[in-house]
């Protein structure tokens, strides 16, 4: 499935990934290729991306890797799975 991360500033991640665990306001949960679409707003936590991504010296200063998983902080957001592509919008 294809990811794009938007924040105020600039979008900071777009491309190809596994799968996408994201906190939401009443659980964390995770949406993999051909996920049902949803829309859901998201609250403080760690956004965990699985899939071979590899990040530029900018990306670096918002993500860690860990274990073949790319970690992600926000403090809130909202997402959007439709058609294999999920949007990410984050605080």
């Amino acid at each position: 499935m294809y990811l794009e991360i938007i924040s105020p500033e600039a979008t900071i991640f777009s491309g190809e990934v596994s799968s996408v665990s994201v906190p939401g306001i009443e659980g964390s949960f995770q949406m993999l290729n051909n996920h049902a679409p949803i829309v859901s707003s998201l609250k403080k936590g760690t956004v965990i991306i699985k899939g071979e991504i590899t990040l530029n010296a900018t990306q670096k200063a918002f993500f860690t890797q860990i274990n073949g998983e790319t970690l992600l902080e926000i403090n809130s957001g909202t997402v959007e799975m439709n058609h294999n592509k999920l949007n990410l919008l984050i605080d």
